[in-house]
């Protein structure tokens, strides 16, 4: 069984623990390392890069603008082709969906294509609770769920892990799950990729339903698209009789003109490969060809109310290319599982507290998990102007308002302020209205500045703990100014 998100801790708490571990970081710097410098030759191969850019955010951007005639059209055009969709105002919604039409199979076990919405609904630990046994086939999500862990990336879920660490995961947990544990198993990629090879045939061979999610969906013709680089997912998507496809009301894209955008940007920011190996696309079902049944689960789950913030909505062009959790210097030191949730990085840090609310310690935390240094924004293939949305959350936690809570549902929280801080805002706008005071205080503190200390005391020291006061400078600038300019006092007088 994979672990769960429920209950984690507040984003410094977390951090204040994977910053310590010198194993994780080390493969994360590894591994973001390799990762950035690849796709940023495969980007500067594009003369028309920031073209395409620009074109997906264009589309992505009309799209969410336009998003209930789009998901009418899509519905239309999937029942059109023989399939069936779901509408799921929730992740227990979905999970109960989901849920129900495996049980109506008869069958008791799924092969599972990597899916990010099923994560974030929890759906393996839903089909657990019915009986039913799911079984990841993307070789990284395989890992995590033989090692009960969960994942840390969203194109590299265990990239926390090292060879080491997955050859001893295989060679323990194999064996719970139906297999003999490999003999003389290495840390070999090859060796690791023949063992789950060989772990994964059988599964596919056998199971009758798979649930996968899907990177795009064309409206126009009720098409569903996976991008993947290892050929499992196809094998999930052809083989079983039964096909549930989960996916996030956003993954939307009105026409195939538009899907060749993405088909290019997105292989080469995540996986910088020029074309991306394995593209599967299904529109329906067809006789004598593929699973004989298809359900399209649409998944809301605070989308809508994401949709509603003109601002914060441009979270949900994002296609999860991982471009910006590979640029991000916050994630590379703090790893993806202090976030809390199936987004980890940069967009995890203003998708998730819009999707969830900010109703906890963790998601009124993820805004401030970042430095603000733009990294993100410039990788985006899309141009979310991450930073812009992380500084609007910030103003949110801090002033209270609105916040929604579990679906449509929102209250109001009071001011977070803290009256320290209130009575410190107060007398600096009282010091700024009054230029006398404001000059005598600045050379009050010029002329005590070897008597300050590094850090504040009593309630201040929650914003010192991680950060020294600055440095007193021996004068104000307009006493600067006065001895330098023989000026009047005023900054900007003429000399």
């Amino acid at each position: 069984m994979t672990g769960t998100y429920l209950g984690m801790p507040s984003f410094p708490r977390a951090a204040e623990t994977s910053t310590r571990d010198v194993r994780l970081r080390a493969n994360l710097r590894r591994a973001t390392g390799t990762i950035r410098a690849k796709r940023d030759r495969a980007v500067a191969e594009l003369d028309d890069w920031a073209r395409l850019r620009a074109a997906g955010a264009a589309v992505k951007d009309r799209t969410l603008r336009h998003l209930d005639h789009y998901l009418v059209q899509l519905e239309e055009s999937v029942t059109r082709a023989g399939g069936t969709v779901h509408w799921a105002a929730d992740a227990a919604e979905a999970n109960r969906i989901v849920t129900g039409l495996v049980l109506a199979t008869g069958e008791r076990e799924v092969v599972k294509v990597k899916s990010m919405a099923t994560q974030e609904t929890g759906l393996n630990g839903a089909l657990a609770a019915a009986g039913i046994r799911a079984y990841e086939t993307d070789l990284a999500e395989l890992i995590v769920q033989l090692g009960g862990d969960l994942p840390s990336h969203i194109l590299v879920p265990a990239i926390h892990r090292n060879r080491s660490e997955i050859r001893d995961i295989f060679r323990s947990r194999m064996a719970d799950w139906g297999l003999p544990a490999p003999e003389g198993l290495t840390d070999s990629p090859a060796d690791l990729a023949e063992a789950a090879r060989l772990h994964l045939r059988e599964k596919f061979l056998r199971a009758k339903v798979a649930v996968s999610g899907a990177n795009f969906a064309v409206a126009e013709t009720g098409t569903l698209v996976v991008v993947e680089s290892e050929g499992n997912g196809r094998m999930c998507l052809t083989l079983p009789e039964t096909l549930i496809s989960v996916v996030g009301i956003e993954k939307v894209v009105p026409t195939w003109q538009d899907l060749e955008i993405f088909l290019q940007l997105l292989p080469r920011s995540s996986t910088a490969e020029r074309m991306n190996p394995y593209t599967s696309m299904w529109t329906g079902t067809t006789d004598g060809d593929g699973p004989r049944t298809f359900h399209l689960v649409l998944l809301d789950n605070g989308r809508t109310d994401t949709l509603a913030d003109t601002i914060g909505r441009r979270a949900l062009r994002c296609i999860r290319c991982s471009a910006c959790l590979n640029v991000c210097p916050v994630y590379e030191r703090a790893g993806g599982h202090a976030y809390g949730s199936p987004y980890p990085g940069p967009i995890g840090a203003v998708l998730t507290p819009q999707l969830r609310g900010l109703a906890s310690p963790l998601e009124e935390s993820l805004p401030f998990a970042s430095t603000l240094c733009g990294a993100c924004f410039e990788a985006c293939p899309v141009a979310i102007d991450i930073p812009e949305i992380l500084v609007h959350l910030r103003e949110r936690v801090v002033e209270g308002g609105p916040v929604t809570v579990r679906g449509t549902r929102t209250v109001i929280k009071p001011a977070k302020r803290h009256g320290t801080e209130r009575a410190v805002m107060r007398a600096a706008s009282w010091a700024f209205d009054h230029p006398r005071a404001l000059r005598r205080g600045q050379r009050l503190l010029a002329r005590t500045r070897g008597l300050h200390p590094r850090r504040l005391p009593g309630p201040g020291r929650t914003w010192s703990d991680s950060r020294d006061l600055p440095d007193i400078p021996p004068e104000s600038f307009r006493d600067w100014w006065d001895r330098t300019r023989g000026g009047t006092g005023r900054a900007g007088g003429t000399s």
